[in-house]
């Protein structure tokens, strides 16, 4: 099938060159399940409050509301998350960190087997200790974010023996946000401070 340079908001793989212009997905199943998870993932009010939402490219580039450019250091080019979800710019949603406050992601690398949804023992261990708070599966559908608060200033990469690796940021970056829920967390951002400490100690 001939596909165009577009990207399902869903899976994010090629829309077929036959897809409407304002088309969001990629086919009836990825409408459906999109439309889903619009419904039944309700992402913490945390973030859908403060006005640090952009669009992001196929190849996480960040962008505006209106498809230019934007940057994780320049509120200018931030929106509000009704603004944003509004947008048909790039392939999805993104939220920036930023030293305004303590919200945070740690970002867990090829942890979820997509197909069956078990996770890597160190992952499990990971969100054992991160409580209750907001988790989702990242775009590429093999990893996982998990978001709340910490004191995170300078990011930090920690790469695993096995190769995978976790990201901690809090500031000057942006993260891709997909709204699709990892299991039956809650929608509220818990205090992480001492699972960033065990990770970066």
């Amino acid at each position: 099938m001939m596909r165009t340079e577009r990207a399902c908001n869903w899976c994010e793989g090629d829309m077929p060159l036959t897809a409407r212009a304002d088309a969001r997905t990629c086919s009836t199943r990825c409408r459906v399940a999109l439309h889903r998870a619009a419904k039944r993932n309700t992402l913490p009010i945390e973030l859908t409050t403060r006005d640090r939402w952009i669009r992001r490219s196929a190849t996480k580039v960040p962008l505006t509301t209106g498809d230019m450019p934007a940057s994780s250091t320049d509120p200018r080019t931030w929106s509000s998350y009704k603004d944003a979800t509004a947008s048909s710019a790039g392939v999805g949603l993104g939220y920036v960190l930023s030293d305004v406050d303590d919200i945070v992601c740690l970002d867990l690398d090829h942890c979820l087997n997509p197909l069956t949804g078990r996770l890597a023992p160190w992952a499990a261990a990971i969100i054992r200790d991160a409580g209750a708070t907001y988790v989702e599966v990242s775009p590429s559908g093999d990893g996982l974010h998990i978001w709340g608060r910490a004191d995170v200033r300078q990011g930090r990469r920690i790469r695993r023996p096995d190769g995978t690796a976790v990201e901690v940021y809090g500031t000057g970056r942006y993260i891709a946000v997909t709204g699709r829920r990892h299991g039956s967390c809650p929608s509220i951002l818990a205090d992480l401070s001492a699972v960033v400490t065990k990770l970066t100690a």
